[in-house]
């Protein structure tokens, strides 16, 4: 397969430290471009990529012809905006998550990719991560019965830092936008289960949630159950994803930062047989979301997360912010 040239639009920290690298690292992918006025910033990339192309603006890089993918790691509230003007330049693009702000601006996303053909997603890395492939599968064929009840938790500490995008309303910041995503996609994306009735108690400051507690009912395939998540950016770190069904239970460690903050498992427990814990220490999965675009753009194979499932997600979160209640 022909390698894929991608482009990176803008020095971000995250983009240096993990995309980046899984996007130089990956099969059927060249790191051929970054976009940064930052000739300092510029240094970090070309560490692990030295033949890096490096230009100064963002509309350069969308107008160099060899850039295919664009990979797009701005703050939240400009993923839309540079989104739809990497599509203009006919550019597939990969946007981290969130990808918008509201869910109906996502249907501005979804007609210009119709209208291009061009492959234009979400950047929702733990769709290719064993760990949840597998708990999908194993949902899907009722291993612990019809799902009844899931909890979803995730909370890290930046208080120390009030500069980050994350603690700044005028960014998109808050933990809803940043790891909401996580605790209600992961949830919808196993069990096919949408919201019906939706509650919520939020905590913030200066403007930004900075703690959110939701309880709602999930209708899916299986019929409807109960959902309760946590998500915080003043807690100690913690990350579970439990599935509990009629007949057994589902235990997700480390589901959303796999291999940072601790070895991803699948713990599969039931009362009438041995308990099974499945491992997956090599999986990368940021390495594993490239190598996925690049086949889908190469060989047409399918995208496990499509521009529809990321407005999913986000009418969720409309949904929370819509319900919240007093504390």
């Amino acid at each position: 397969m022909k390698p894929v040239n991608w482009g990176v639009l803008g020095a971000a920290k995250f983009a240096r430290q993990h995309m980046a690298p899984a996007i130089h690292e990956a099969a059927g992918a060249r790191l051929y471009a970054l976009a940064t006025s930052s000739p300092e910033k510029a240094e970090g990339f070309r560490a692990f990529c030295p033949d890096l192309t490096v230009h100064d603006s963002y509309e350069a890089l969308l107008a160099d012809p060899a850039v295919e993918v664009v990979y797009i790691p701005l703050p939240n509230h400009l993923h839309v905006d540079w989104t739809l003007k990497a599509v203009a330049a006919g550019k597939h693009v990969l946007t981290e998550k969130p990808i918008a702000m509201r869910a109906d601006e996502i249907d501005a996303l979804v007609a210009a990719r119709d209208a291009s053909g061009l492959l234009v997603s979400e950047a929702y890395m733990i769709v290719h991560h064993p760990q949840w492939r597998r708990a999908r599968a194993l949902i899907a064929e009722g291993a612990i019965g019809r799902v009844l009840h899931a909890d979803a938790h995730f909370s890290y500490d930046n208080r120390a830092d009030p500069g980050n995008i994350r603690n700044r309303p005028e960014t998109g910041g808050g933990s809803i936008p940043d790891i909401g995503v996580y605790a209600y996609g992961s949830v919808r994306w196993a069990t096919g289960a949408e919201p019906v009735r939706v509650r919520s108690r939020i905590r913030r400051e200066n403007g930004v949630d900075t703690f959110a507690q939701v309880l709602a009912d999930m209708e899916g395939p299986g019929g409807t159950f109960t959902y309760h998540a946590m998500t915080s950016m003043r807690l100690a770190p913690r990350q579970e994803v439990v599935f509990q069904g009629e007949s057994g239970v589902l235990r997700l460690s480390a589901p959303f930062n796999a291999g940072l903050f601790g070895e991803a498992q699948l713990a599969l427990l039931r009362p009438d047989r041995p308990d099974q814990v499945e491992r997956f220490p090599g999986a990368r999965q940021y390495r594993l979301q490239v190598e996925a675009f690049g086949r889908s753009l190469r060989e047409g194979a399918a995208y496990p997360w499509r521009l529809e499932d990321a407005r999913g997600t986000q009418a969720m979160i409309d949904m929370v912010f819509a319900g919240e209640v007093p504390l």
